[in-house]
């Protein structure tokens, strides 16, 4: 175990701290401090659980512990899932003052996570993210929900975690393709506000491929600082906080009209920041290399930036109809005037979208 890194995610009386380094997980005194003695459900899935669920509660000690296994895959990320926890719960006589562990990647992390927001109208959990996706991003922030069949994640509620423990040892048994898809997001927070990030990210990203730890350690930290900035600023995603959806437009898109079944939301999203990078061109706010710079790392890290031919332009303009970013009939998009600078605008030129649409879904 390494002495792990502490960013403070700073919400007042809902503040948390995410600790980052190898073996975080698995360190009791950690569990002591924030979980106290508490009777716990660990919230895992038939992949994750094989790998880690054992030795977690071997690090949990004697505290009273339910698992809950859930079926893996976004397919499942639905109310019927949630009512599954919440139905052992209830089974297993838990408290309001009891405590949920969600020990898998972001579809658990926000299952179990509205779980919590909904159970007793409120309850403690603590994220254990198994993805680099999930500890970079979608851990943090308090976003929980579920996905409807009309669209991605519009049931849900902003419940903040007790902690999160981004153990970077529980990478190690990652999928490649998993790995892929978490660098995606990796690559937004550079995208978002940080153009010296993305230019380390380009010299990097052979390393971050390899799992090379400094590497790895250096990408979390800097995403997570990204992230908890924007959330202290605006919790409830009333302006800044927008700025995290960057690509996420065009990848829900992407991942609704496939029913979620055939690309990782990782990936999605990465097609998503190639398709707001070119609308952004399109718009005329960014040069034509920064496109270029953009989608050269993406492949770089084995990305694609369309999403042709799985998906149409039709079919894609009708996913985003149903986005949560439409207001008062509008779409607002998360755009560029460069790396490193994205704004949220509902002001954008209508031929802009549609050439993008057409160009990169066919």
């Amino acid at each position: 175990m390494t002495t792990p890194q502490k960013i403070d995610v700073a919400l007042g009386a809902r503040s948390y701290p995410i600790l980052i380094g190898d073996g975080v997980a698995r360190n009791a005194a950690h569990w002591a401090e924030w979980a106290g003695t508490r009777k716990l459900a660990i919230v895992t899935n038939t992949v994750v659980a094989p790998l880690y669920a054992d030795a977690l509660e071997q690090t949990l000690g004697d505290r009273q512990v339910l698992r809950i296994v859930l079926p893996d895959g976004e397919v499942h990320k639905t109310l019927d899932g949630v009512a599954r926890i919440i139905d052992a719960l209830v089974a297993n006589r838990f408290g309001r003052d009891d405590l949920l562990i969600a020990l898998g990647g972001g579809v658990v992390g926000d299952m179990t996570g509205f779980a919590a927001a909904c159970y007793q109208r409120g309850m403690d959990f603590i994220q254990v993210p198994t993805t680099l996706l999930a500890q970079v991003d979608s851990s943090v922030g308090g976003k929980t929900g579920v996905n409807h069949p009309g669209g991605k994640n519009l049931i849900g509620a902003f419940h903040q975690p007790r902690a999160v423990f981004a153990d970077t040892a529980l990478l190690r048994t990652l999928p490649p393709r998993e790995l892929r898809a978490g660098l995606a997001e990796v690559i937004k927070y550079g995208l978002i506000c940080d153009a010296e990030f993305f230019a380390w990210l380009e010299a990097h990203a052979d390393e971050l491929l390899a799992l090379q730890p400094a590497a790895l350690a250096h990408a979390i930290r800097r995403s997570c600082e990204i992230k908890a900035e924007i959330v202290a600023r605006d919790e409830h995603e009333r302006g800044d906080r927008a700025l995290l959806n960057l690509g996420h437009t065009f990848g829900h898109a992407i991942e609704t009209a496939t029913g979620y079944a055939s690309w990782l939301h990782g990936e999605a999203v990465g097609a998503g920041l190639a398709m707001a990078a070119r609308m952004s061109m399109h718009a005329g706010w960014m040069a034509e290399a920064d496109v270029t710079r953009i989608e050269r790392l993406l492949h770089a890290v084995g990305l694609r930036a369309s999403a042709a031919p799985e998906v149409d332009a039709a079919a894609a303009r009708a996913a985003m109809n149903l986005d949560k970013k439409v207001q008062r009939g509008r779409l607002r998009f998360i755009l560029m005037r460069g790396i490193g600078r994205a704004f949220v605008t509902a002001d954008w030129p209508p031929e802009a979208l549609e050439r993008t649409l057409v160009a990169q879904f066919g």
